[in-house]
């Protein structure tokens, strides 16, 4: 805050500014009409006119926001803190979609690491995007007891992403392959055009020998709430497969010394021909 001082003089009538540099192009001059107005058919006086000082206080606020304003704005718009040191929090997000006898939300989940003994990381396994699918209880209720769940690899959301209005999907996946209770459950997950070219359909099946469970539900999907899905699905693929933590982990001192280390490819000499 900047505090500036105008004072009228009972002589020769006039302004003093006090320390006129510190005046900005954000400052506006008063006009010397508003201090002395003027009136018709007023006659000079041929005495020095003799009245009472009067101070004009004015202020200017300073535009520029201070660090902790500045910081606490940040804060308004990300949820990760400033200060080196600190873990960000855990973030949940999603997109759902609720119809009337069912709703779906879809859920990222992030790729996981395993440690090397060079004190590196290596991508373990690869993220996906769950599926959560529950049947309508009544008007605007639904019953996430009974949800079934499917999650979309790397690959299967690739294949959603390319569909086109008219193409359709399907995906069936066993989480017991390989195990004793393979075949036990079986999850089908169809995704069809609507008749009328509107969106698609998406339908879950789950057939559960363990816990008796013969389920189908089916939700439509808009062309706008597909297309919704899509993008989410292109800009979260690079992150499911890891590429993030690769780009953020990129150093220029050791590029030059990472890519002469590992000369698997010979793609070195590609880009020297």
């Amino acid at each position: 805050m900047v505090n500036l001082s105008l004072c009228a003089t009972p002589r020769g009538g006039a302004i003093s500014i006090p320390q006129p540099h510190k005046l900005s192009a954000y400052n506006s001059a008063i006009p010397t009409s508003i201090l002395f107005p003027r009136r018709k058919n007023a006659a000079f006086l041929p005495y020095p006119l003799e009245y009472h000082t009067k101070k004009l206080t004015f202020s200017v606020k300073n535009q520029y926001s201070t660090p902790q304003e500045q910081n606490n704005q940040q804060q308004r718009f990300s949820p990760f803190p400033s200060q080196p040191g600190q873990l960000p929090p855990r973030v949940y997000v999603g997109y759902s979609v609720y119809k009337g006898k069912a709703a779906l939300t879809v859920e990222p989940r992030p790729p996981e690491f395993a440690p090397l003994d060079s004190g590196a990381f290596k991508l373990s396994k690869e993220g996906f995007v769950l599926l959560q699918f529950a049947p309508a209880s009544g008007v605007r209720q639904y019953d996430w007891s009974r949800k079934q769940v499917f999650s979309l690899s790397v690959a299967e959301i690739g294949n959603i992403i390319s569909l086109g209005a008219r193409d359709s999907c399907e995906f069936f996946h066993d989480p017991f392959k390989g195990k004793s209770d393979e075949g036990r459950v079986r999850k089908v997950l169809k995704v069809e055009p609507l008749p009328d070219g509107s969106g698609h359909f998406f339908n879950l099946s789950v057939q559960n020998k363990i816990t008796n469970v013969d389920e189908s539900i089916y939700i439509p999907i808009t062309k706008a709430e597909f297309a919704v899905l899509v993008s989410s699905f292109n800009f979260v693929l690079p992150y499911l497969l890891g590429w993030h933590t690769f780009a953020n982990s990129i150093k220029p001192e050791d590029a030059n010394r990472l890519n002469s280390a590992n000369p698997r490819s010979g793609a070195e000499f590609e880009w020297t021909r």
